[in-house]
């Protein structure tokens, strides 16, 4: 999807990974390769694989620690870059238990 410019959409992110924390069930590292035509990236995060209705945007990282999780729960989560002219495609789901 379009939505900015006239340039080309930023590459789909790689190398996604998302690792619970043992000690605190209700904590996450989400890191992922950096990418040079994207300034920003969006992180959907849900309970559900087909509700990732929480979005949380990272500038200037490729790296987030999340520490808002039910620690008796599983979470999904998939990113997509930002540049100027619009989102790439999401990462495939990632699930963590």
């Amino acid at each position: 999807m379009q939505i900015f410019g006239n340039g080309s959409l930023p590459n789909q992110v790689k190398g996604f990974v998302v690792l619970r924390t043992e000690k605190d069930k209700r904590s996450a590292w989400l890191k992922w390769a950096p990418s040079d035509d994207a300034y920003a990236y969006n992180i959907h995060v849900g309970v559900a694989p087909d509700k990732l209705y929480s979005c949380i945007m990272v500038h200037g990282a490729a790296e987030y620690y999340f520490k808002g999780m039910d620690k008796d729960l599983p979470y999904y989560f998939s990113i997509e870059a930002l540049n100027e002219n619009g989102v790439s495609a999401r990462t495939p789901v990632v699930e963590v238990k």
